[in-house]
């Protein structure tokens, strides 16, 4: 049986990808892009190695950017949202296993290819010598949480997305997933936050909305606006949370609320738990010293920091996103 341990345990690596560009609606330069994903791979090789996979063309820019103790691969990619492109860590009697889910582009629903980064998974679990476990689950990392308890948070308009899995029900989508991850109860949230169904977003992706903590608890994301159209959204969360026993933390969004585009989906949710380590995402809000506040008092023992990720968000999603943990062998 495998099962998929939760993000605090020991880590053996973090990896991540090297952007290729910055997509023109952005609003950011390359140049903007290449730093915000190099200062979170520098950030984390300073408490556990980090493996990264370049484009050729890119390795030049990237090496001058990383730090040395970030380890590059030439990979042709598309794009460098690890957390969906790469493969799902489990661990198992055969040692470290990688599923490779499906990956089809958030549904291919944007206008960019992902024919690469659908072969990303597999070339990572050739990388690191684990047992590849296929699926005909179309499906990312972004959208599944566990608390190594038994417990997986899904979103319908993930998992049943038509442009996923059309086919799909609730019972064949929980299977699959069980079998993979070695989990046993699903808890399904009805949608993710607003701009997650504007262009190029992912339909929901739980890790913008909802993670569990060591306690057992859940940081549950709540929008306190109540122009935003995201502040309709804590109380179905928060129901739904409640109704499978769970003890659930608000943790604020940030206090600014739109963009130069539109209503924002800025979440202290899509942080990232390494060894010894908590890395928040920031937005120059004067929310940012909160949301560490609340981290540092369930992390007590882990380094709590930020940094600023607002041309992440700007790109489509943050530090979670684009970071993908390798579970360290007992």
């Amino acid at each position: 049986m495998w099962t998929m341990p939760p993000e605090w345990q020991p880590h053996t690596a973090t990896w991540m990808g090297f952007p290729t560009s910055a997509y023109d609606t952005a609003g950011v330069s390359d140049d903007e892009v290449f730093d915000a994903w190099s200062t979170v791979a520098n950030t984390i090789s300073e408490h556990e190695p980090v493996h990264m996979l370049c484009h050729p063309r890119r390795l030049t820019i990237a090496q001058k950017k990383v730090s040395s103790a970030v380890t590059l691969h030439a990979f042709e990619i598309d794009d460098a949202w690890m957390r969906d492109s790469g493969p799902t860590f489990v661990m198992g009697e055969q040692g470290l296993g990688g599923v490779d889910w499906i990956f089809n582009g958030w549904g291919d629903h944007t206008e960019f290819d992902w024919s690469q980064d659908a072969k990303v998974a597999s070339h990572i679990i050739e990388l690191t010598g684990s047992k590849r476990l296929g699926s005909e689950l179309v499906n990312e990392g972004g959208g599944i949480h566990v608390n190594g308890h038994g417990d997986v948070l899904l979103t319908r308009t993930v998992q049943l997305d038509s442009g996923r899995n059309p086919s799909a029900t609730e019972d064949t989508v929980e299977a699959e997933v069980h079998q993979k991850l070695g989990t046993e109860r699903a808890i399904w949230f009805d949608r993710g936050l607003w701009r997650d169904y504007q262009d190029h977003g992912t339909r929901g992706h739980v890790d913008m909305i909802a993670t569990f903590v060591p306690d057992g608890s859940v940081l549950l994301h709540r929008q306190f606006d109540t122009n935003h159209p995201d502040n309709l959204l804590w109380q179905d969360h928060y129901r739904t949370l409640e109704a499978a026993g769970l003890k659930v933390r608000a943790l604020p969004a940030p206090q600014v609320a739109r963009d130069n585009i539109g209503w924002v989906d800025y979440s202290y949710v899509n942080h990232y738990v390494g060894n010894g380590f908590v890395l928040l995402p920031a937005f120059n809000d004067r929310s940012d010293e909160h949301a560490l506040e609340i981290l540092r008092d369930l992390y007590h023992d882990r380094h709590v920091t930020n940094l600023d990720a607002r041309v992440l968000f700007a790109m489509g999603g943050g530090i979670h996103c684009i970071t993908q943990q390798e579970p360290a062998l007992p």
